[in-house]
């Protein structure tokens, strides 16, 4: 979750991997890996990306947990829903129990 608010927040400034790795001293290789969530940063890496797209790690850190509500709350709708292949009850169900 932490590389996709990343990646959102680079791209709502319209800045390449490049510029931003930049500011944030990495390369724009170890960027784009933070970004796909094949790397776990430092937390003074995360810090340094964080001051790099102009918000605190405070305010990273917020919206991150914001959007794990987000994707706990859809997961948990999705997971309360019925299937739309399984079997549906249009009434009692009847059990028959031979001996």
């Amino acid at each position: 979750m932490l590389g996709q608010r990343l990646r959102a927040l680079r791209q709502e400034q319209r800045e390449t991997l490049a510029e931003t790795a930049g500011r944030a001293g990495l390369s724009p290789q170890y960027l784009s890996e933070i970004e796909r969530g094949r790397k776990e940063p430092s937390s003074e890496m995360i810090a340094a990306l964080a001051g790099a797209l102009g918000t605190t790690l405070i305010g990273l850190t917020e919206q991150v947990a914001g959007d794990l509500r987000r994707q706990r709350a859809i997961s948990l709708a999705r997971a309360a829903r019925p299937h739309a292949s399984g079997p549906r009850a249009s009434g009692p169900v009847l059990l028959s129990l031979a001996a």
